[in-house]
């Protein structure tokens, strides 16, 4: 009896809820007087409208006003008059019929702060605090600060620490539980990967609206500083992005990565060299939308020997959604497909899944998502919950 119960309560309550990962941030929506509608749809999701807003170091140039600052009488300062503050509330429950136990209740996931706004003209900040993630304080993930139109010109600074491949899919704003997998490929015992690092990321926009982008990383992820300091080697890595919009509707892009790291044992310091690139496209109208990324990786010595141990790596993803109303829809349905194929065995990795989504209000949202894993043959449905205020 209990074998039919839990599948049955589990199907129920993924009418009701899930979770996704997001980084909406509704302090916009109380400074501005609009929805979260105007940049999200869904949230988390970017719409175009949201991704310039993002592009233009989170302010909108037309709704600038003095009542969003205050009297210092000193044209030097800018100074809020608030300071913007938002909270995220995330739950999910799954069900894993291969799996011991195979029903987990898992809310409150995640809880965390969030805060971004201006520090002078043209240049703003973000960032959020992890004050709950699967049961542990995480910290800080995502923080920088964001220089926009140096000189007047379409070229922009980042500097802190960020998802390396933010500038092609947003891994924190993507509309599904199921991850984007390739970005997170670290073979053996590298620590460079395309999530999150600690960097300098510079933007320059073309007047063929071919956007340009270049990052200087540690490559060694966001971890604690030791008594060296962040970085735990004398090398730095570097990414490369291009971004070229063929129609209103169509883009292309590219990336390449560069990176080269080393590890002192008791017989030398032994190195590995890390050569990265891929390709991605996105095709959407009002209705429906389909990407896809993929990634070539190349590790000449992960396990950091005195022999070659050169290992490769390739894979991507591809998703699509379809939005009945377009940004005006309740409800959406997002379908996506991962796929791994790698020289080392546990990094191969074959799934696909669907993954329905309601808006019950423009700040909760509602969520069921059936996966499948080809790989090993398991089943999975997650369904949750999350509320920003």
């Amino acid at each position: 009896m209990k074998k039919l119960i839990i599948p049955t309560f589990a199907l129920f309550v993924c009418v009701l809820f899930i979770i996704e990962q997001s980084s909406a941030i509704p302090a916009y929506a109380r400074k501005y007087d609009m929805s979260c509608n105007v940049c999200h749809s869904p949230a988390p999701k970017l719409k175009p409208y949201g991704l310039e807003f993002a592009a233009n170091g989170y302010q909108l140039k037309d709704k600038e006003a003095p009542r969003f600052t205050r009297e210092t009488g000193d044209q030097d300062l800018l100074l809020m008059r608030e300071l913007p503050l938002a909270l995220r509330i995330d739950g999910f429950s799954r069900f894993q019929p291969q799996n011991e136990p195979k029903a987990d209740i898992q809310w409150p996931f995640i809880v965390k702060i969030l805060s971004s706004g201006q520090i002078a003209k043209d240049v703003s900040y973000f960032f959020y605090f992890l004050f709950d993630e699967r049961g542990k304080v995480a910290g800080v993930e995502d923080a920088f600060l964001y220089f926009n139109n140096i000189g007047g010109a379409e070229f922009d600074i980042m500097g802190g620490q960020y998802q390396v491949a933010d500038p092609i899919f947003k891994r924190e704003l993507r509309s599904t539980f199921e991850d984007y997998e390739i970005y997170k490929v670290k073979p053996e015992m590298s620590k460079a990967d395309l999530t999150y690092d600690r960097g300098l990321m510079l933007n320059y926009t073309l007047p063929t609206e071919t956007d340009l982008f270049v990052s200087v990383l540690n490559g060694n992820g966001i971890g604690p500083m030791s008594e060296s300091g962040f970085d735990d080697d004398p090398y730095k890595n570097f990414f490369f992005r291009i971004a070229q919009p063929i129609t209103e509707n169509v883009q292309i892009g590219g990336l390449g990565y560069l990176g080269k790291e080393s590890i002192t044992k008791p017989l030398g310091t032994f190195n590995n060299n890390i050569t990265m690139f891929g390709a991605d496209a996105t095709i959407e109208t009002e209705n429906f939308e389909l990407s896809g990324q993929f990634v070539y990786r190349k590790d000449k010595n992960p396990l950091f020997q005195s022999i070659d141990t050169s290992k490769a790596s390739s894979g991507g993803f591809a998703q699509f959604m379809y939005a009945p109303e377009g940004d005006k829809s309740k409800w959406y349905l997002f379908l996506i497909y991962n796929k791994i194929k790698s020289d080392i065995d546990y990094l191969n990795y074959h799934t696909v899944a669907g993954n329905f989504s309601y808006l019950l209000a423009r700040n909760l949202k509602l969520m069921c998502e059936y996966g499948y894993d080809i790989e090993r043959k398991k089943n999975s449905f997650t369904f949750g919950f999350v509320t920003a205020f």
